[in-house]
């Protein structure tokens, strides 16, 4: 079979896995950054320098390990995270070895009195101020350059036969992901007690800007799905009434925003977000992915919204890591027998770690085919 028939076959299968329809067999969909320079032997810090460096080596690991049947996103470039949680980024090769992984420094850069800021200033220009003040001028035109791969990127895997989820700029999230990064958790949750209208109305200021770009940036390419991200929002860290106002309407506003573009949202959630399941019952069915990361519980996401949307997960970061090709392959086997037949697609709890190992990684991806 030619590539170009693979990339059709394995979209379709997706496409009717997200659908809850019937498919051939379960997808298997890779999420993966750095376990990508280990699996190449190449540096971090040489992997991170430019988002066509890291998808060449992202292809070479899909074939490594046997194939899938989409990865979630196709490149990694070392100056997006600034953006995502606004907190400045130690990378490998300059504030870090060249081997280590990059790592978020929790601090706090934006200030209590920034929320008045965004609301008066309006999001784009404050965005801008604050981008400028802390990470340097030079740091959106980098970002912009850069961007200006994501069609070449997307070709790449096109080529390859392995459909991408997202494309560039394919991700997005809620106001309050943004300033609990740039507040740091510890003065994000006291704000939330004890100045909640300035926060809302700040995250009101926001929303409006959070999706469009993104979604222009995946119609751009032809994608068609888009990452809506929760770390730090999920139910484990918020009391009900604070996740009821700070959290859930954005997630609605937003998932119905990228609904009505036409675009398939992946709800990303890592962390710990059973309590809250029930809320996202009544989306439209067929339309939406939800992405566990091994501290939800999947079973419990299956019984409550698998009749909603398409469950995505969830092999464990430490059974990749320290297990064994066996243990994997029996832990993949439960999950396609017992979340699928329909409306699942096998994917890693979040990112596959950097020091997993290539044969299990490689049992996860043939699980889907035997028994």
């Amino acid at each position: 079979m030619s590539n170009s028939q693979l990339y059709k076959e394995r979209k379709e299968r997706i496409a009717k896995a997200v659908a809850l329809g019937k498919t051939d067999r379960t997808p298997v969909v890779l999420e993966f950054a750095a376990f990508a320079a280990r699996a190449q032997t190449m540096s971090v810090a040489e992997f991170i320098s430019s988002s066509l460096v890291s998808a060449e080596a992202m292809i070479k690991t899909v074939e490594k390990v046997g194939g899938a049947d989409g990865v979630d996103y196709g490149s990694y470039f070392k100056y997006g995270l600034e953006m995502a949680w606004l907190s400045k980024i130690k990378r490998p090769g300059e504030e870090l070895p060249e081997n280590e992984l990059w790592q978020v420094v929790e601090a706090e850069l934006m200030k209590q009195s920034d929320y008045d800021r965004i609301v008066e200033e309006g999001w784009p220009n404050w965005l801008m101020s604050y981008v400028t003040e802390h990470f340097g001028p030079e740091l959106l035109p980098q970002i912009m350059a850069d961007g200006q791969n994501a069609s070449k990127v997307a070709e790449m895997w096109k080529e390859a036969g392995i459909p991408t989820l997202t494309g560039g700029g394919g991700v997005t999230t809620i106001p309050y992901e943004m300033f609990c990064g740039g507040r740091s958790f510890s003065k994000f949750v006291r704000d939330m007690f004890k100045i909640p209208d300035k926060v809302q109305a700040a995250m009101d200021a926001a929303l409006p800007f959070m999706a469009p770009q993104s979604i222009a940036g995946s119609k751009q390419l032809g994608s068609e799905y888009l990452w809506l991200g929760g770390w730090r929002a999920a139910s484990e860290m918020l009391s009900q009434a604070q996740w009821d106002r700070f959290v859930f309407p954005y997630y609605e506003k937003l998932i119905y925003e990228i609904l009505d573009a036409g675009i398939t949202p992946i709800l990303h959630f890592d962390s710990d977000w059973t309590r809250d399941l029930a809320r996202f019952k009544d989306f439209p069915k067929g339309k939406i992915i939800l992405e566990l990361d091994g501290m939800t519980d999947i079973y419990k996401a299956k019984e409550i919204l698998g009749d909603t949307m398409c469950i995505m997960g969830d092999v464990p970061a430490a059974l990749l890591t320290l297990g064994t090709p066996d243990a994997v392959h029996n832990y993949c086997r439960k999950l396609i027998e017992e979340i699928g037949p329909t409306g699942f697609i096998l994917h890693p709890g979040c990112d596959i770690p950097i020091d997993a190992k290539i044969e299990n990684v490689q049992a996860m991806v043939a699980s889907v085919t035997s028994k």
